[in-house]
Formats: C-alpha cells, sequence, structure tokens
C-alpha cells in the first residue's frame, strides 16, 4: 500500500523496490515540482542498517556535493516514518540496461554522445573528488531530450566519508569492476574509466567484454585476459574506437586514461568525423605493426591483435588527435631531408677547394 506522505513529499506512484527500500514518485506541494524519493527502510536488523544507512547517507553527502547536466541532482534528505529519504530529481527516460536489453542498435554517433556525456560527469564528479565506483548500464539514464544522467552513488568514495570497509571487500557490480576493484586495491578515479570502457564497449558490440558462468570466471577474465576488438564484432565501429577501449580497458590503470577528461577529449574528436581520417591512413598502422609487432598473428598470451593493446592506443590516439593530416608533417620531413643532404654536398665541395689550392 502506497503511503499518503514521505516528510512534506505527496506519493503518487511507485516507481521501483529492491530489498532495502523503495523508490517512488511524489510531488512537492512547496515548490510544485515532481521528485523521485528514494527510501530506506530503518527496520531492518541492526547489523545491516548501520552500513546501509551510512551508505544512503554517504550517497546523499556524494550527490548533494556536486551539480552538473550529466549527474542526477539530489534536492532534500530527512527521515520519517521509519525510513531514511532522499528527494532527488524525477528522470523521464530508459535505463541505459533498459535500450541494451531491448536489442535496439545504437547508432554510432548516439554510442559516441552517450559515452561523451557519461565522461563528462565523471569528470566533474572526479574534479570534487568523488569517484562513483560503480558505473554500469543500470545507473544510467537516458532521458527523452537525449541527455544522459548518471544515478546511485551508493558506493561512492569521498575523501571525508566515515564509511570504512574492511581490506580486500569487494564493492561494485563483477561485471564492470575494475582490475584493481576485483584485487580490493585502492581505487581512485581511473577506475570509474575502466568501467565506463567496459559499458562503452558494451554499446559497440551489444555484449560486455568480460564474462562468464559466475562471479568468480568473470572477475577471472577482468584481471587477466583482453577481449576482442570492438571492430572486428561490428565492422561499423570505426578504429579509433578500438584505440579509446583499449586504452580505457588497460589492466595497469597507469596506462590507462588518466582523467574523464582525456576519454572525453578523444570521443569528441571521434564524433567530430576524425575516424573518418583515420580510416585513409593505413601506412601508419603498417609503420607500427612492422615496428613494435613481430607477427600479425594475435599474440598467444593476450588471445587479441597487439593493435588491441594500450599502449599502441595511446601511441595511434597522439598521433591522430596531434597530427590528424599526415599530408602536413611529410612534406616537412622530406624538406628536411633535401636540406641535410645540400648541406653535406656543400661541405665536400668547400673541402675539395680548400685542398685544390693549399
Amino acid at each position: 500500500m502506497l503511503p499518503d506522505r514521505i516528510g512534506r513529499y505527496e506519493v503518487i506512484s511507485e516507481l521501483g523496490r529492491g530489498a532495502m527500500g523503495v523508490v517512488y514518485k511524489a510531488h512537492d506541494p512547496l515548490l510544485d515540482r515532481t521528485v523521485a524519493i528514494k527510501t530506506l527502510n530503518l527496520s531492518l536488523g541492526e547489523d545491516e542498517i548501520e552500513e546501509y544507512e551510512a551508505r544512503f547517507y554517504q550517497e546523499a553527502k556524494a550527490t548533494g556535493k556536486i551539480n552538473h547536466p550529466n549527474i542526477v541532482s539530489l534536492y532534500d534528505v530527512g527521515k520519517s516514518d521509519g525510513h531514511a529519504y532522499m528527494a532527488m530529481e524525477y528522470l523521464e527516460g530508459q535505463e541505459l540496461r533498459q535500450i541494451l536489453d531491448s536489442g535496439k542498435k545504437l547508432g554510432m554517433d548516439r554510442i559516441v554522445d552517450i559515452a561523451c556525456q557519461i565522461a563528462e560527469g565523471l569528470a566533474y564528479a572526479h574534479e570534487h573528488n568523488i569517484v562513483h565506483r560503480d558505473i554500469k548500464p543500470s545507473n544510467i539514464m537516458i532521458l527523452r531530450s537525449g541527455l544522459v544522467k548518471i544515478t546511485d552513488f551508493g558506493i561512492a568514495r569521498i575523501p571525508s566519508s566515515s564509511v570504512k570497509t574492511l581490506t580486500g571487500m569487494v564493492l561494485g557490480s563483477p561485471q564492470y569492476m575494475s582490475p584493481e576493484q576485483v584485487s580490493g586495491k585502492g581505487t581512485d578515479q581511473r577506475t570509474d574509466i575502466f568501467s565506463l570502457g567496459i559499458v562503452l564497449y558494451e554499446m559497440l558490440t551489444g555484449k560486455p567484454p568480460f564474462t562468464g558462468e559466475n562471479v568468480h570466471a568473470i572477475m577471472f577474465q577482468i584481471m587477466n585476459s583482453n577481449p576482442p576488438p570492438p571492430k572486428s564484432l561490428n565492422p561499423e565501429s570505426p578504429q579509433i574506437m578500438d584505440y579509446i577501449v583499449a586504452k580505457a580497458l588497460a589492466k595497469n590503470a597507469d596506462e590507462r586514461y588518466q582523467s574523464a577528461r582525456q576519454i572525453a577529449d578523444d570521443l569528441k574528436d571521434c564524433a567530430n568525423g576524425l575516424q573518418d581520417k583515420h580510416e585513409e591512413m593505413t601506412p601508419v598502422h603498417a609503420h607500427f605493426a612492422e615496428e613494435n609487432v613481430e607477427s600479425p598473428e594475435p599474440a598467444p598470451t593476450l588471445g587479441i591483435s597487439k593493435a588491441f593493446d594500450s599502449f599502441e592506443a595511446t601511441k595511434q590516439l597522439a598521433i591522430l588527435t596531434e597530427f590528424p593530416d599526415l599530408s602536413k608533417i611529410r612534406p616537412q620531413n622530406e624538406s628536411g631531408t633535401l636540406l641535410l643532404w645540400t648541406g653535406f654536398a656543400l661541405f665536400v665541395l668547400l673541402v675539395v677547394i680548400v685542398l685544390f689550392f693549399v
């Protein structure tokens, strides 16, 4: 049965229900606007409620600290009739999870736009010292207007957080975890970048990069396996997306994008048509292949092409973003070589003259 009110908010309908609480659609009579009310049942067992209540208020603190178009807004927090609640922005749209599960194919422009908006929201959160730690399709809302919103900061890490975890405790959704989350090591903004890479891969190919029959099998894949390049599964995916995904999914966090702003910039370059120029730059691929790969065969330890490698991806992205048109580089190289040979010829001539007259 629906409650009539939660705090000052008039309940309209139920939006969703979980083990710990319920989310309602409600009306705020004071400001005359529709809100979403997320509740936590405080009548749970004492051992359970202490942790969940702490996380509930941590989410409120994390969300309340930031205000960005790509992050859900928090309006209010309080307690009412045995429930803790948050009044949040009411979002009309679909979870990215629902869109992916529907089998509907997203256009490449839309995929890049969604990923770019997620990256922009994460960049803002990271700049305010908040790491989400649970980026996944069910925590991404796509509004009817096309705006993308990051939701559910329930396990976000913030510097002033009083919520403690045991060493080695795993937090997050297994299929979207980073290697450092799986191994129970410390996390920072690069954890969110890895998870974004997984979401981007799933949008491009229709399936997540790391799968298994159980949680342990998935975690093993995250720690030890690299997936096939997106283009090998979806020919419509531009080659540059292989490099972006490869860099985001680097096992070593130091080899990943170091900020969400960096991946957002590369995604914007991709959206601006950089991938079209890349398709015409086959000599660049041949050059790197000859220089760094002894054989075009897939690397036996990774099971993938060397082209889908974080280090190679970083080099290729640097070339594409700094020198999108090789025609502007090659004339300079040719003129430099000509100048060198001319100087050498003049030097030889000068030596001959000196020897002849002396």
